[in-house]
């Protein structure tokens, strides 16, 4: 699966898909993530981006010339021309583990990233397929969104989490008991500072482990 991230802060993702099961998918194949700077496709010599709102109002807008050009230029690439463009903004659906299933399994997600007062509204009518929210809170921009976004599909795509059992076993998987997010964990030592781990999770017995977790 490819995701190509349009972003006027380009340095905001080095490092952050370096790490972890981002990093594995990359590495295997399995994953492609392509940065892009929206400054990249402009065409005056400060790289203007922005612009002040028609009407009147605080803060400033996303130009449409470089948006449409980046979407364009991307589609452009013959494993991109079907990709799904998604506006990573506080007015779209909230984003849950169901939409990320759906969208991991997509070939090619192209994802920009909002900032200021957001987008000219004709980059919304005529190049975003879905407009999506990470949550009912106020970020800086689409960068952080982006990235969760990123994480929590990468780990869906086939072959990214060899043992897929653990995607099954999550917190919101269709066939995890969704009435617990998270059942109670310990490791070794089993008993530190005379606080001990509880005894059916000693007892080899899975069917016990099994009750005890969803009880």
């Amino acid at each position: 699966m490819t995701f190509d991230i349009i972003t006027i802060f380009p340095n905001m993702f080095d490092m952050v898909f370096d790490f972890g099961i981002i990093a594995q998918g990359v590495k295997s194949g399995k994953l492609k993530i392509n940065i892009h700077n929206l400054r990249d496709f402009t065409h005056d010599k400060h790289k203007v981006v922005d612009d002040r709102p028609f009407g009147g109002g605080a803060g400033m807008v996303l130009k449409p010339e470089p948006l449409f050009e980046a979407v364009e230029a991307i589609k452009s690439k013959s494993e991109s021309k079907d990709a799904t463009v998604i506006y990573l903004t506080p007015q779209g659906k909230k984003l849950t583990q169901e939409k990320c299933e759906d969208l991991s399994k997509l070939k090619n997600l192209i994802i920009i990233c909002g900032r200021y007062e957001g987008i000219d509204q004709r980059v919304r009518d005529n190049m975003v397929d879905e407009e999506i929210s990470v949550g009912d809170y106020v970020l800086s921009g689409g960068e952080i969104p982006a990235m969760t976004l990123v994480d929590a599909i990468s780990r869906l795509v086939p072959g990214v989490i060899k043992n897929e059992e653990f995607n099954e076993s999550e917190s919101f998987s269709d066939k995890a008991d969704r009435s617990k997010l998270d059942y109670k964990v310990y490791t070794r030592p089993e008993n530190y500072k005379g606080i001990k781990v509880p005894e059916v999770l000693l007892s080899g017995n899975h069917e016990e482990v099994r009750k005890w977790r969803t009880t």
